[in-house]
This record gives structure tokens, sequence and C-alpha cells, in this order.
């Protein structure tokens, strides 16, 4: 009875046991989409930088890129400090298309961890436009493990790594990229050539008082002398008969 007790209790064990280990791991959470506002609220002092992404929409198109795209993208996130620095109202001031293009000024189409910008070919293309217009140049140079980044207005250096997966590259910047073709010095446009002004004609002036005064005595004596000569040839008749 002993061992019929004993293995009625070890039978259900034993099935309990093996029934569990039979069962599958349950496979691990897949992480969830990347998120470049996420990743910059984690990190802190780039309110800035997230509310121009939103306002621009182009955290969503960054986001739509990591996850659809294998070529990854590298972002240069300025600080608060950086954006507070800026001259008062030269974000207010810009159209909205050129706020697009200066938040796309700091997005690179492809993934550069720190060690690649050691040979990346200067200017870098960035999402704001084509590099050979000489609108929108950007370009990198080391310094031992230092990244110095210059615009044609801006020079600055990456302070910080903020986020690195091998597919995106969150970078600090302690300065706002200018681009060129927003903020640079534009040649004023030539000013109207003014008419050259015509020389006015002479004005034609009349005969002055002494020729009037002379014209007037002739024409009074011939006057006379014609009344004289009228005067004598009725005289002569007369007497003739």
């Amino acid at each position: 009875m002993e061992h019929i007790t004993i293995y009625a209790i070890t039978l259900p064990f034993l099935l309990f046991m093996t029934q569990t280990l039979a069962q599958p791991a349950a496979a691990p959470a897949p992480p969830g989409p990347t998120n470049i506002t996420k990743i910059l609220e984690k990190a802190g002092q780039f309110t800035t930088f997230m509310r121009l992404l939103k306002s621009t929409q182009v955290g969503d198109q960054i986001n739509q890129q990591l996850n659809n795209s294998n070529s990854g993208l590298t972002v240069f996130a300025p600080s608060d400090n950086a954006f507070s620095s800026l001259s008062a109202g030269i974000l207010n001031s810009l159209t909205d298309q050129q706020k697009v293009a200066l938040i796309q000024f700091h997005v690179l189409p492809s993934f550069i961890s720190t060690t690649q910008f050691q040979t990346v070919s200067n200017p870098l293309r960035t999402q704001a436009g084509d590099v050979n217009n000489g609108q929108f140049p950007l370009n990198v140079t080391t310094t031992g493990n230092t990244v110095n980044i210059t615009t044609g207005i801006v020079n600055t250096t990456v302070s910080n790594t903020i986020y690195s997966d091998n597919q995106l590259a969150v970078y600090q910047v302690d300065q706002v990229l200018l681009p060129l073709d927003i903020f640079g010095p534009h040649a004023p446009a030539p000013a109207p050539s003014m008419p050259k002004k015509k020389k006015a004609a002479p004005i034609a002036e009349g005969p002055s008082s002494t020729s009037k005064d002379s014209a007037a005595v002739s024409l009074n004596w011939r006057a006379s002398a014609a009344a004289i000569a009228f005067a004598a040839a009725v005289t002569s008749l007369w007497w003739s008969l």
C-alpha cells in the first residue's frame, strides 16, 4: 500500500513537469519602434528641438524612415542652451518652409558613427537639399576624438553621443547649425539706374527793351517819311492843274 500511495503521488507530478518542459519558451517581446522624440525626451535639455521636430513634422519623417528603411540616419541635436544663444526672434522670423529646411539641415540620410566621421567626404549631404549648389554645405573635420562641424556661418563640435544603435545616431551639438541659404549674407539687389536728366532747351529770349524802342522809332520815322512824300505828291499835282 505504501508503494501504491507514493506512485499515486509521484505520477501526477511527473506528468505536470513533462507538460511544462514540453511547452516552448515564450519569445521576448519585440522592441518598440524607434522614436526620435522619445530618445530626446529621455536625454533631457532638448525641448526646443523636439518642439520644432513636431511642428515641422520632420520628427515623423525620421521615425518613418527609421522603421521602413535600412539606410539609417544621423541627427545633430542642438541643446536648449544652443537655441537660447540665438538672436531674439530669429526663429519666429522664419517661414514654415525655412523652419523645415533648418531642421532637415540637422539630419544626415545615413548612419555615421563617431569613428566614421574621420573618413567622410565633405560637404556632407543633409536632408535639407543638394550640397552641389553651395546653399547647404556641412563640413566635418576630426581632431583626435573631437568632431568639428562648420556650416559657413557656425563652427561647433559634437559634445556628446545621445543615442546609437547602428541604425540611428543622435549627437548633441552646442550650437544650432545655421545654413547659408537661410542665414547667409545675401547680396543686395542692384539699385535701379536713375534716368539721366535731359538738359533743358535754352529758352528763347525776346527782344530787349532797347531793341523794342529802336524798332518803334524806326517804324514811326518810316510812317512820317511816307506821309511827307504823299503830301508832296498831292501838292505837286494841285499846282500842275
